[in-house]
Order: structure tokens, then sequence, then C-alpha cells
């Protein structure tokens, strides 16, 4: 659950500002790319664990409405749901703090539901919101079975560079690629060389999220930037869920990987338009639109 706080200007250590608004809004990346992805049109099966807190009901309850399948989110009763403190300054920029409660949680009960689920998976989504070996052992059994694996290299954790080898695409904002490479990424020039060097590590499809710039992508054969579309921003949470969800779709319908690149852009513009995480998740008929303009 995303609790969120607009405020025109971070404090500093020990100062108190006065807050403009605040809200909650059901979030995590996990479950904002399986919104987004559902609302791209995709069957989405959504595999985690929740806490039997106020909470956990909630969020389960918004994805079922979503036409999530969540048979396979486990309740835990000894932990609390995940949550997310999000700070937005005046310009609309988020500052996150994630406790992740229940998710730590995830076992091999999880990792058991996932394989199955993947008999039938044209796509499968990863973050880094659960247990890392968790993680890493389902995408390996996806690697095995010859699902694609799109992984979300968020939030940064330093056991990545080791499972570099179970990722088909991968899709990491400015800060985690630098995370990821060493090189500090503010221009497509600069994003061309963290490609590069994702590249080098035997990923297949590099494809690096710059906010409102647009997103660069490479692959051993191609490379090239996306430009991003021009928008009044209302909150930039969740705006890289939304285009990781629209580009994962888009891929497993077989479009080539820059209009899926663009589609992406597309809805990661449309989510920062709307207050909210899953809730700024835009329709199919809503990237298209924007798309034709």
């Amino acid at each position: 659950m995303d609790l969120i706080a607009l405020t025109q200007h971070m404090p500093k250590p020990g100062e108190t500002v006065t807050g403009d608004l605040f809200y909650t809004t059901p979030g995590g990346k996990g479950g904002n790319q399986a919104v987004a992805a559902a609302r791209m049109g995709a069957l989405v099966r959504m595999v985690g664990k929740v806490g039997t807190d106020t909470f956990g009901p909630v969020l389960v309850g918004d994805m079922r409405k979503e036409g999530i399948d969540v048979s396979a989110i486990a309740d835990d009763p000894e932990a609390a749901s995940g949550i997310a403190m999000i700070m937005l300054d005046g310009d609309r920029q988020n500052y996150i703090t994630q406790v992740r409660g229940a998710n730590l949680r995830c076992d091999g009960e999880q990792v058991d539901a996932a394989k199955a689920a993947l008999k039938t998976a044209d796509a499968l989504m990863l973050q880094l919101e659960l247990p890392f070996d968790v993680t890493y052992e389902v995408a390996l059994a996806a690697r095995a079975m010859g699902v694609p694996v799109f992984w979300d290299p968020a939030p940064p954790h330093p056991d990545m560079e080791r499972a570099l080898d179970a990722v088909d695409i991968i899709t990491p904002n400015q800060t985690e690629a630098e995370f990821l490479t060493g090189i500090e990424v503010t221009s497509t020039e600069s994003a061309a060389a963290a490609a590069k060097a994702l590249l080098g590590k035997g990923i297949p499809t590099v494809v690096i999220k710059m906010g409102e710039l647009g997103a660069y992508y490479a692959t051993g054969d191609d490379s090239g930037f996306v430009a991003g579309f021009e928008i009044e921003p209302v909150d930039s949470v969740a705006a890289g869920d939304g285009f990781g969800g629209a580009l994962a779709v888009s891929l497993a319908e077989g479009r080539p990987l820059p209009e899926a690149v663009r589609r992406g852009c597309a809805a990661g513009t449309l989510a920062v338009t709307k207050e909210g995480a899953q809730a700024a998740m835009p329709t199919r008929a809503e990237v298209e639109a924007l798309l034709a303009k």
C-alpha cells in the first residue's frame, strides 16, 4: 500500500514541513505492473504474499477487480503487508521508502506457484521486492521453459549482478542503470554507454527508462531512443511500472522492440497524469489514443 504525501519542498534533517495532500493507494512494483499489463489486455496471474492486516484484503481485492488471477497470493498472519511511504515534491518527483513486510516472507510455496503459472505464460515480469533467491529461482525456471524474463531491477540489489544470466529484457531506470554499470545516465549518449555495458554482461535486450526524456533501447543488432510525450505531470509514482506492463504485453504480442518501447513510453506518460499507483495505470484504449495523436 502506498502512503503518499505532497509537499512543495522536502524537509531537511530535523525540519518539519507542511504538506498539501495525503492519500493511500494500492501499489507495489509487482502489483502495479500486474494491473498495467491487465489494463493493456493481458491475462495476468500475480504471485506473492500480503499480511492479514487492514491493507492485505484491499490490495488483493483491488487486483481481483482488475481481472487478475490472485489465487497465488498468500496471506501471512505473522507479517504486515508491504507499504511504501512516498513523498512528492513541488515538481511531482517522488522520494520513496519501502517496508516490504510479507513480501520478504515469500518462499518455496511462491516458487512452486510461479513455476505452475509459467506452463501457460508468454512472459514473466519480475522486480526486486521479494527475497532475491526466490525471484532468481523463478527466473531460471522461466529461462529453462523458454518464457521471456522481463526484470525490472528495482529497488537496486547487490546480488542482481549474479542473476543477469537469467534475464531476457532488463528495464532499469537511470538510477538503477548507474547502479548496475557505474555509468551515470543523464543523456542518450550515457544511456547508450550503460546499455552497451549491460549487453556486455550477456543480457539480450536492454531498455533504460529515462523519465520524461523517454527511453533508450539496445540489442546486439539494434539500438535507438524513443522520446517522451509532453504532458503536465500530476505525480510520477509508478510511471516506470506503467511502462513495464505495456512493454511486456507489446513484446508478448510480437510487436517490434521500437514499437513496444514507444507504447511503453505512452503508458508511462499517461500514468503521471493521474494520482496514485495502480489507479493511474492506463488502459489499452488510452495508450492507443495517445499514440494516434
